[in-house]
């Protein structure tokens, strides 16, 4: 056999190897990735919260990541949370919780900066969250760059709800 052949019957089956892998998350019927907690094991009214979530914003001008603001639920309720193995915590939809968090800036290389570390409490109303089995973070602040504090602002997405010019 030819080497280009060899090549690309060897190109054509990584790429058919690739396309059989599962997706990152799985996805349900309305295809936006928010199964059910875990149906299983009562967990079915209940939404998921990151238990830990750091901030990260790409500069492409100076072509780096700056790493932002980390925040961490250190408490639910005045209790220790259950993080199950993927990071998040189940809370049950259509309840008021309160959040102990812990925020703490970076240095550049994303280590942690121990001076910067304060706790804050974060309340969660019964209506914010009204649809069991979706993922949610909260955020250290709104943004990555160029804020102070801890702000514990919650989204549905990784990434921080404001760029920072």
């Amino acid at each position: 056999m030819k080497p280009v052949v060899a090549l690309i019957i060897a190109c054509l089956l990584t790429l058919a190897g690739c396309q059989s892998l599962p997706d990152k998350e799985p996805v349900n019927e309305q295809g936006n990735g928010n199964l059910p907690v875990d149906g299983n094991n009562g967990d079915s009214n209940k939404v998921l919260l990151s238990s830990q979530h750091c901030l990260n914003e790409y500069l492409r001008e100076e072509g780096r990541v700056h790493y932002g603001p980390c925040l961490k639920i250190i408490t639910v309720n005045g209790d220790a949370p259950q993080i199950r193995p993927d990071g998040f915590i189940a809370l049950p939809v259509a309840t008021a919780l309160t959040l102990g968090t812990s925020c703490v800036y970076r240095h550049a290389d994303g280590s942690p900066i121990p001076a910067t570390m304060e706790t804050t409490e974060f309340t969660i109303a019964p209506q914010t969250f009204t649809r069991p089995g979706i993922r949610w973070y909260l955020h250290a602040h709104k943004q990555a760059r160029q804020v102070v504090g801890c702000k514990p602002t919650l989204s549905r997405s990784k990434s921080p709800t404001q760029a920072t010019d």
